[in-house]
């Protein structure tokens, strides 16, 4: 995977066919197409979106180092930019990717749907067998182009029933707090390499300092400062974990020209040094980036670095 901005930094790449328009912008597979190398010795910079649904065994996946207990029934949503790890134990899984403008014209927010979610009973039969038959279907009709359409329909409905399952956080927060949330963080996600200011976002969105504050303490329990900071160490921890770009190229892209002030922010931020977060990257689950999460307990939209 290639990071978006400056230069191109090395990172550890999926098993995933490359995606190209037409005939491709949803492709499926299985879990060990994921892994760069045998063992999961270190994260994955996904540059794509996934759905991952786990058919056998038990183990743990790192999601942006959020530990995950996976078992037949988890599903995961996972989101370009993200890093995915899983290890512990032996996993059967299929996994849907998509182009970003598979879904051109449809009307369903892939973003509602949940980063993980435990199915059971008929929930879980319908989603099997709708991940099922979208994964015959792409293997059967890979080479149509008129297979195309297809698939993005059934990718729609999937999404939509997923995003339509109760969740227990549903209602939780004032709608108006959530929406001024979800645009903070899209415009984070646009600026966070160039400004850490919360007085430069709420001028961006119209709105005062005090309102974004309000709106994130009422969905996350944090300040919108640190919303904006927990972004970017969750970019370094990405970057740190998943790349060998060197600390101070990466304290750089993140906005930090002097090294000495990246390290004091990410310790300040993630609780260890970038040194050390790096040297224990082959560890599993070596730190535990607390960061913000959205009502429906996905990744900050953010998460499509």
């Amino acid at each position: 995977m290639m990071v978006t901005t400056g230069q191109p930094s090395p990172a550890t790449r999926t098993g995933l066919p490359e995606l190209r328009p037409g005939t491709d912008e949803i492709v499926t597979g299985v879990l060990g197409d994921l892994a760069a190398e045998p063992g999961w010795p270190r994260p994955v910079l996904l540059d794509r979106d996934l759905l991952i649904l786990v058919t056998h065994g038990h183990g743990t996946a790192e999601l942006d180092f959020r530990p995950v207990p996976c078992r037949p029934g988890t599903l995961l949503r996972a989101r370009p930019g993200q890093a995915l790890r899983f290890v512990g134990a032996q996993l059967d899984a299929t996994v849907v990717s998509w182009r970003p403008d598979a879904l051109r014209g449809l009307d369903v927010d892939p973003d509602a749907v949940p980063a993980h979610r435990q199915l059971a009973g008929e929930d879980e039969d319908a989603v099997i067998s709708e991940v099922s038959q979208l994964a015959v279907d792409a293997d059967r009709h890979a080479l149509v182009p008129a297979a195309a359409a297809l698939l993005r329909h059934q990718l729609a409905v999937l999404l939509l029933r997923l995003s339509l399952l109760p969740h227990p956080r549903d209602g939780a927060t004032p709608r108006a707090e959530t929406e001024t949330f979800r645009r903070l963080c899209r415009e984070v996600e646009r600026g966070y390499r160039h400004t850490r200011r919360v007085e430069d976002y709420a001028a961006q969105l119209g709105c005062s300092v005090r309102t974004l504050t309000r709106a994130c303490l009422a969905v996350t329990g944090r300040s919108a400062k640190q919303v904006i900071d927990e972004r970017v160490a969750l970019q370094a921890c990405r970057l740190l974990a998943a790349t060998d770009e060197s600390i101070a190229a990466i304290g750089r892209e993140l906005g930090f020209p002097e090294p000495t002030n990246f390290g004091r922010f990410f310790t300040r931020e993630v609780g260890v040094s970038p040194g050390t977060f790096r040297a224990e990257r082959e560890r599993p689950l070596p730190v535990r980036l607390v960061r913000p999460r959205t009502p429906a307990d996905s990744p900050v939209p953010g998460g499509q670095a």
